[in-house]
């Protein structure tokens, strides 16, 4: 019989690996996870040349680790629910290590796509993470490193702007996938060394079906919010993924709500707590892109325009990078916060430190020093979010939903980043002005999409509003039994039954 009782236990080894260990490999992992997102971002321009193909046809080397990692989050973390965790993090980091060889080896368009799809099936990674993390870590340690982890993915994102570019400079633009190869098999071998398996599972029955639907809806979704922009956003092709993504939600809910072991518990996703929690984390997501879609095109503008800054994408991800540290050291030293205050506080904070930080970059957008302050306030911000996510998402589902619940939080924040995107693809497409017979956005597309992140974090304080007080969030940071005891009409056995 699967052990569900929530007590922490290793496997495959006499000495259980210390805290700390285990934080820094769960960590490493999920930075390099992040890593692979932005790693391809120097060369994106050049890829046309690169595997001699339209620039069309390209994109979708981006565009296929976005449905791919939309895809995959949710699945991996039931599959981890029920299986292992631990073993669910190792096929996602195999996945990535199989992801970035092909591309490392391919000089055409569709081993391209192919590795990058690979690469972004190993999204669950940090989900993964944090839920290893609640089953293995003593509870004093639990909300400063479920932190971390969750930060991991901004982090990575941030250091690997400037790692990237700098590679991309310097050498063959191979080199940037031989990189993610090396960093992945190192995070494999350490994951493997040093992170124990917990007993903590559900076993059951795979809901094929709930999978196979959930993954439709987010394809149709995605995939018209990702490239509406050059379809055109009153295409028919557009509009019917969007009618198509609306219906088969309806009859994919359906289905889950009449499915005895559903992929995703929707009567739990609609408690109070973890619905108004995970609205944040999409309103979230879309603040925290909106200025890494901003900042980089406003430095590399040119000077002639009076509001670029002319700066190389070297500059760029070195003015980007201290953000990643600041959201670090913020998301872990949140902890004492959440413990003293409880995380919906923390939440609110890092909304209101978020939406400060756009009304800075209104005003504070001509030196390069203005721009490296203002995302460290932005980032100082999301720190103090991520930082709250998980213990907000942790305290309120039981111990067998874990990786499931983290995996949906994880994919709230990835539609918000996609929808950010898509915004501002328009803002800076529709707002334009000329400098010589070159159409560029304008300084009020970036001011608008500025605006549009306050008002995200705007939002994300309204929904954090709406979560219950500490008494309901506190379980997580105090590492209370009542976790591991799940309301009744969400207990595995009742569901069975």
């Amino acid at each position: 019989m699967p052990d569900t009782s929530g007590k922490p236990s290793a496997s495959g080894g006499s000495a259980t690996p210390k805290p700390t260990v285990v934080v820094m490999v769960l960590s490493f992992a999920g930075i390099v996870v992040a890593l692979m997102q932005t790693l391809v971002i120097p060369i994106v321009p050049m890829l046309p040349r690169l595997l001699n193909a339209d620039a069309s046809d390209t994109a979708w080397a981006v565009t296929a680790t976005l449905l791919a990692a939309a895809v995959a989050t949710p699945v991996v973390g039931r599959l981890g629910d029920m299986y292992g965790k631990r073993r669910m993090l190792l096929v996602s980091l195999g996945l990535m290590l199989a992801g970035s060889l092909v591309c490392a080896l391919s000089d055409s368009l569709v081993p391209m796509i192919v590795g990058r799809a690979l690469q972004g099936l190993a999204a669950g990674v940090i989900p993964l993470g944090i839920s290893i993390m609640r089953d293995e870590l003593p509870p004093e340690k639990l909300a400063g490193s479920t932190a971390i982890m969750s930060a991991s993915l901004g982090v990575g994102a941030a250091l690997g702007l400037p790692s990237a570019a700098l590679i991309a400079d310097n050498f063959d633009w191979h080199v940037l996938f031989w990189t993610s190869t090396v960093l992945a098999a190192v995070a494999t071998v350490l994951v493997l060394v040093c992170v124990p398996e917990s007993k903590v599972r559900t076993g059951g029955r795979f809901d094929l079906v709930g999978s196979i639907g959930l993954s439709a809806v987010l394809v149709c979704l995605l995939l018209a919010i990702s490239k509406g922009g050059g379809w055109g956003w009153g295409s028919g092709t557009t509009l019917g993924l969007f009618a198509a993504a609306v219906i088969l939600l309806l009859v994919w809910g359906r289905n889950q709500l009449r499915t005895a072991e559903p992929l995703v518990d929707l009567r739990l996703s609609a408690s109070r707590q973890v619905l108004f929690t995970n609205l944040a984390a999409m309103a979230f997501g879309f603040s925290m892109f909106a200025v890494s879609l901003v900042m980089p095109q406003l430095m590399q503008l040119p000077e002639q325009t009076g509001y670029g800054l002319g700066k190389s994408l070297l500059a760029v991800g070195l003015v980007m990078a201290p953000q990643g540290l600041v959201m670090m050291v913020v998301a872990a030293g949140s902890a004492p916060l959440s413990k003293a205050r409880g995380p919906k506080v923390t939440l609110m904070i890092g909304a209101v430190v978020v939406a400060a930080g756009y009304a800075l970059n209104t005003v504070m957008m001509s030196e390069v020093w203005h721009l490296v302050f203002v995302s460290c306030v932005i980032g100082a911000g999301v720190g103090f979010a991520y930082g709250a996510l998980p213990s907000l998402i942790m305290s309120a589902v039981p111990v067998s939903e874990t990786a499931a619940a983290n995996s949906l939080n994880t994919l709230m924040r990835a539609i918000g980043t996609s929808v950010s995107s898509a915004v501002a693809g328009v803002i800076l497409a529709q707002m334009t002005t000329t400098l010589g017979s070159a159409t560029l956005p304008s300084e009020d597309a970036f001011k608008a999409i500025m605006a549009a992140g306050a008002g995200a974090a705007l939002l994300a304080l309204v929904f954090a509003a709406f979560i219950p007080g500490r008494q309901a969030a506190t379980g997580a940071q105090t590492g209370d039994t009542a976790l591991a005891e799940p309301a009744a009409p969400t207990d595995v056995s009742a569901r069975r039954a």
